[in-house]
């Protein structure tokens, strides 16, 4: 059974960090790219970053491109975001998805299984 659990999400002052993760089982991260995407109050679900499944590549948005990093851990089968220098913008709920290419996802494809997500909140 295909699963992708979010973690990590909190309420955090700006400019602090966080790390979400995501548990992925019943497939591989060799075989899927692995994206995290944001839905902010009132707004749709954007996209953040994605890692690529063949190589490992990375890849941002640009409004946190520099903050942000995406890395994957092939050994417990988890993609984590780093989050530095959190704004107030940056609230919103976490998800990350599986897709068969991170181009995919940056267009705008629907992916076939993604997370519950995890709520940050940045705020003083």
């Amino acid at each position: 059974q295909v699963q992708l659990v979010e973690s990590g999400g909190g309420l955090v002052q700006p400019g602090s960090s966080l790390r979400l993760s995501c548990a992925a089982s019943g497939f591989s991260l060799d075989s899927y790219s692995i994206g995290w995407f944001r839905q902010a109050p009132g707004k749709e679900r954007g996209w953040l970053s994605c890692i690529a499944s063949s190589d490992g590549s990375t890849y941002y948005e640009d409004s946190v491109k520099g903050r942000f990093s995406i890395s994957r851990d092939n050994a417990k089968n988890t993609v984590y975001l780093q989050m530095n220098s959190l704004k107030p913008e940056d609230t919103g709920v976490y998800y990350c998805a599986r897709e068969s290419s991170c181009w995919r996802l940056r267009v705008g494809a629907t992916p076939d299984y993604r997370g519950q997500g995890t709520q940050v909140t940045v705020s003083s």
